[in-house]
């Protein structure tokens, strides 16, 4: 079976879209396995780690209200790093990935493991919940894996 980045890559290529990518618990992991495809300067920009509530609201646009009213781990929160990443970078679709690896972090509302991944398409848009329970590095291969797998849905749809 072919890895989700290549047959994401693929894709991009095919119908000349770029992306923008904006992590927080991922801290990188999905830049780096889209970067570990050979040519994928042709539609990868460029993306942001944005662990710092701060950097959420200073780089990718997200409004303090939306922090202070939902948290840095929530669907809004999501959906606001993803719709900040495309201007910032200049891409035509954006992915973001905010959430709580672990071990630690976590609370009765808001648990170890709980994932918002937030993909905004010229298109459409679409912010999916979830929650692994693995260890830290399984959590964060978890959430990779599952935005790139949202991704690559969003743009097999329009081809």
């Amino acid at each position: 079976m072919e890895a989700l980045e290549i047959a994401v890559g693929k894709v991009l290529k095919a119908q000349g879209w770029t992306l923008g990518l904006a992590e927080s618990c991922t801290g990188g992991l999905i830049s780096h396995r889209v970067t570990n495809v050979p040519g994928s300067s042709e539609y990868f920009v460029g993306g942001v780690v944005s662990y710092a509530d701060a950097v959420k609201h200073a780089v990718l646009g997200v409004r303090k209200a939306t922090m202070i009213q939902h948290g840095a781990v929530s669907r809004r929160c999501a959906l606001e790093m993803a719709r900040g990443i495309r201007p910032l970078v200049g891409a035509g679709i954006g992915v973001a990935v905010t959430g709580i690896a672990g071990p630690g972090g976590g609370s009765e509302e808001k648990p170890v493991g709980l994932t918002w991944i937030a993909v905004v398409t010229p298109w459409g848009e679409r912010v999916e919940r979830y929650e692994w329970s693995g260890n830290r590095q399984e959590n964060k291969n978890s959430m990779a894996e599952q935005a790139l797998t949202l991704l690559l849905e969003a743009i097999e749809c329009q081809t």
